[in-house]
């Protein structure tokens, strides 16, 4: 085993997630985090905006260490229709909300370094 892997159980992370990423997000927003069942190393995050678009965000972050994540963004919808996110709005929200999931990660750096 490498010494910087990660080395907390998956639903452990994904409990820290779901306490710690609220405070990382804008107030109003809520977002739900998972365990991704096909690596044992990913959480799955479901973002919704607050306000009347109703844009949702989906992200895969996985651990490529246990000091390092990689953020992928999966999917965006609005009204709970896939839309294209390359606008410049979208572009926007999509670095803000990826920002978010990395200070969330160096927030749980204790947890996942130990």
């Amino acid at each position: 085993m490498k010494k910087d892997e990660l080395q907390v159980d998956q639903q452990s992370l994904v409990d820290a997630w779901q306490k710690t990423l609220p405070r990382t997000l804008n107030a109003a927003d809520s977002a739900e985090v998972k365990a991704d069942e096909a690596d044992s190393n990913s959480l799955r995050v479901h973002i919704r905006t607050a306000g009347h678009q109703e844009y949702t965000f989906d992200f895969k972050v996985e651990y490529v260490d246990s000091r390092e994540v990689r953020v992928e963004l999966v999917d965006v919808e609005r009204s709970g229709k896939s839309i294209d996110e390359r606008t410049g709005l979208l572009q926007e929200l999509i670095q803000d909300y990826t920002r978010h999931l990395h200070e969330c990660a160096q927030a749980l750096h204790q947890l996942t370094h130990a």
